[in-house]
């Protein structure tokens, strides 16, 4: 019988960690090493957003996305050229069922919500990935059960990653690499640790307005909502935190599995 697989969830922050040796990057590859290979990734990225719809890659061969502006040529020259899979591709469209998704055959590929951490966890980029998109029009609600329905396909060994930011506010951001966290992003960060160890899923899935320092800390929702669906995946699993830290202020860096012996 195949093993089940974990979920993760990763903050993969600035997109310079895809370059980068350091505490987190390690934390990546040690990462990808104790968890092996699974038979395929299905990626769930803050970078592809599809307001009111679910799509998800169904190339054999998806390009890679540098979705970002500003940065080095080194980071634009990265390709991560992993194979999809259009058969993982389907079965995800048929999991979730009368949840609704679309195929996408040639508009998007692997942005760098996937592979700025992939790269670091599976540097032979011989795991097939596809990348599910982020219906930011939905609510915390619906990116539960959007999770639940993918986590059959645990059992398929398929290994389900949600990408984003715990806390993700650009706009507060200290580029200081020595800069303190801000106390709304400590509080809603801490927050969301109890909760979760709590297995308190329906406490994270309201608006974040309600919840301490979670205004602040999730002004728009793209980043967050992988950390619910992954949740809802986990399917009561209890978690593991992987990495913890707050970067550059006001971005968490908080990772975690669930489910992982």
């Amino acid at each position: 019988m195949r093993k089940r697989q974990p979920v993760v969830f990763l903050g993969h922050g600035n997109p310079m960690h895809a370059l980068a040796d350091d505490a987190f990057s390690r934390t990546l590859g040690k990462l990808g090493r104790e968890l092996g290979k699974p038979k395929a990734i299905v990626c769930v990225s803050a970078h592809w957003t599809t307001p009111g719809a679910l799509r998800v890659t169904h190339m054999s061969r998806p390009k890679t996305i540098h979705d970002f502006s500003g940065f080095p040529e080194e980071l634009f020259a990265v390709r991560y050229a992993a194979p999809g899979s259009p058969k993982i591709a389907e079965l995800v469209r048929k999991t979730l069922g009368e949840t609704g998704v679309e195929l996408d055959d040639d508009d998007w590929g692997l942005d760098h919500g996937a592979w700025s951490v992939l790269r670091h966890m599976y540097p032979d980029v011989d795991v097939p990935v596809v990348q599910l998109s982020v219906d930011v029009a939905a609510s915390g609600d619906r990116q539960l059960e959007v999770g639940r329905k993918l986590a059959p396909l645990r059992d398929e060994g398929v290994l389900i990653i949600g990408s984003g930011n715990v806390v993700h506010n650009l706009a507060e951001m200290d580029w200081s690499k020595k800069a303190a966290p801000v106390d709304w992003a400590v509080a809603f960060d801490s927050f969301v640790k109890r909760k979760t160890e709590d297995g308190d899923a329906g406490a994270l899935s309201g608006s974040p307005d309600g919840m301490p320092g979670g205004s602040e800390s999730i002004p728009t929702p793209e980043h967050w909502y992988p950390y619910l669906v992954a949740m809802g995946a986990a399917d009561g699993d209890k978690v593991r935190w992987e990495y913890e830290g707050i970067e550059n202020a006001a971005i968490s860096m908080r990772g975690a599995s669930f489910g992982r012996n």
